[in-house]
Order: C-alpha cells, then structure tokens, then sequence
C-alpha cells in the first residue's frame, strides 16, 4: 500500500483539513482525496465518514462548500472526500464527456475498454481507501458514508452491499435508481456492457429488494431540483424500501434545488444521523 503524500493543509474549527494524493493500486492511478482531522483525533481515534460527490467534482467541492467541518469538530468526526474518478489515464477521450470519464465514475468497477484497468471506485472506496485511512490516521472501526447525487448513488450502493462494514448511510439528492436514467444508462452501457444484469449490482433500488440496511437511511431532496424528474428519481427507492420494510427517512424540501447550497443548509442533520449511529451501533 502506498503512503499518501499531503499536498496541503489548513486550520479548521480546531482540526485540520488536508490534501493528499497516493498511487491507487486498484484504479492503476495517481488518486486524490481530502480530510477533515477533527481537534478530537489528537488524543483518541475518532470515527471515519466517508463523503462521495457528484458528477463533474472533485475532492474540493465538499470539502469548500458543504460546511461539514464545523459539525464534525463539534461530533468529533473525521471526514473523508475522494475524488469522482482516477485522472490523467491516458485513455482516450476521457475528458470529452462531463457525465462519462473523468469526474463520472459513478462508483463501480468497470468491465469494458477501454475503463476496466483504471475506472474501480468501488473497490477503491469500499476497499483500497479505508484500508489506507486506516493505516495512517487515528481512526476507530466505526465507519459511515454519504454523498450527494453520483455520490448518493454510490454511498447507498456501498452501503447497501456492504452492511456489516458501514454503520451509517445518507444522501443528498441520490440517483437512485441509475438503471432508469440517462446518465445512469449512459455510464452502465460504456463501462460494464450491454448485459444488463451486471448493472443491478451498481443499482440501490434493484439491491434493497435483496438486501436491506441494518439500520434508518436517511434521504434530503429538493422540489425545485431540475433532475428529480427525469435522473434522481427518488420515489422509486422509497417504494422499494416500503416493500422489503427497509427503514427510511426521507425528507424533501420546497424550493431547495440540486446545488451546494441545498446540501450545506441540511448538512447538520447529516453529521448528526451519522453521529448518532456510529455511537450506537455495535
């Protein structure tokens, strides 16, 4: 495992927010990310909460816009924000498109070329990731994931493949349902292929009919958000989860739109949903 190199670092709400970049063995990748050290991490390991953003971000929008860092310092929460997809691979074309290749990697593990070497966000988050946060940060076993609209998707995805390693799960905004969407069939058909049961794995509604979260998940979505018709599709995974009697509380909100401003002013129920849980949970 490579040790990550901190490119820089600022004074937060008594902690530390930092830049790293390490090479990804399993994205065959330079990978960036950030976290948030709360104050609480200097004396004793804290609990990790993993944050996956949307299309077109990087590591920095979280980071800058959502206001975590303040309710983690007060929770006593280390925060961590991957980038969306590994960069400069040399793989053509991979900028061309901003819902397919660099900042679109939509979490899953591709299968197709000319993306099957590089594009493996989920093993990357759910595996290589927590592995080195683990190694190298003052960090507990508690772990929790969130994320906002491609990350939405794939925080509820890894959750919900995962239950025994996470203890906590949100979203904002989430595409819930990737396989009924145009960016989701996009990206789908150009890295796992044709067959469309390879797609059900990397799909929250097609998951939960199998396999349930231990515990609430909990779901923002604004009414005024342009993509909640067409891509978010949120209701979908609220009927699913009423089927199989998976807990849920989701919450939409008059007026609020698909933006950094919607998410920073829910992001203190967030940490608080995760707080609450990666105390309780065993």
């Amino acid at each position: 495992m490579s040790t990550p190199v901190l490119q820089k670092e600022s004074l937060c709400f008594g902690g530390k927010v930092k830049y790293y970049r390490h090479k990804s063995k399993t994205c065959s990748a330079e990978m960036n990310f950030s976290v948030f050290v709360p104050p609480q991490a200097t004396s004793e390991p804290v609990p990790a909460l993993y944050y996956l953003s949307g299309l077109t971000c990087t590591e920095e929008n979280f980071t800058v816009k959502a206001g975590a860092q303040k309710y983690a310092a007060e929770q006593g929460l280390m925060l961590i924000a991957p980038d969306t997809s590994p960069r400069d691979t040399d793989i053509p074309d991979a900028d061309k498109d901003w819902d397919l290749g660099s900042g679109a990697g939509f979490y899953l593990n591709a299968t197709e070329q000319p993306w099957a070497k590089h594009y493996r966000m989920y093993s990357y988050i759910t595996k290589e990731l927590p592995q080195l946060i683990e190694t190298n940060f003052p960090v507990t076993n508690k772990r929790g994931i969130f994320g906002h609209s491609m990350g939405g998707h794939g925080a509820l995805i890894c959750a919900l493949r995962n239950p025994e390693f996470y203890h906590s799960v949100s979203a904002f905004s989430p595409i819930v349902a990737p396989m009924q969407c145009a960016w989701g069939e996009k990206a789908f058909t150009a890295y796992l292929g044709e067959d469309k049961k390879a797609w059900r794995k990397y799909d929250a509604t097609q998951i939960i009919t199998k396999r349930q979260f231990p515990s609430k998940i909990l779901i923002d979505q604004g009414t005024a958000d342009t993509f909640l018709e067409h891509q978010l599709l949120t209701e979908k995974l609220a009927i699913a989860c009423e089927k199989v009697g998976q807990p849920l509380r989701l919450r939409y909100h008059e007026g609020y739109d698909h933006s950094y401003f919607f998410i920073a002013t829910f992001m203190a129920d967030h940490i608080d949903h995760h707080a609450q849980l990666l105390r309780s949970r065993p």
